[in-house]
């Protein structure tokens, strides 16, 4: 599969929000153990979603050039 087709550009965009999810799961549960509150911890999550796409986003576009 070449790596500038649509079907490996769709599966790496959707490897990318999984991990994203993941990591944003993975920080709201830390930030509940942490004690924080539930608006906290959604603010954390949310911080950590975006953070991993972008990197992951980043990444991946730096494998066309």
């Amino acid at each position: 599969m070449d790596h500038t087709s649509a079907a490996f550009l769709f599966l790496a965009l959707a490897m990318a929000i999984l991990f994203s999810i993941v990591a944003a799961a993975i920080s709201f549960a830390l930030a509940c153990w942490d004690g924080a509150t539930i608006p906290a911890a959604f603010a954390r999550s949310g911080v950590t979603f975006a953070a991993s796409l972008t990197l992951c986003l980043a990444a991946l576009s730096s494998i066309g050039r």
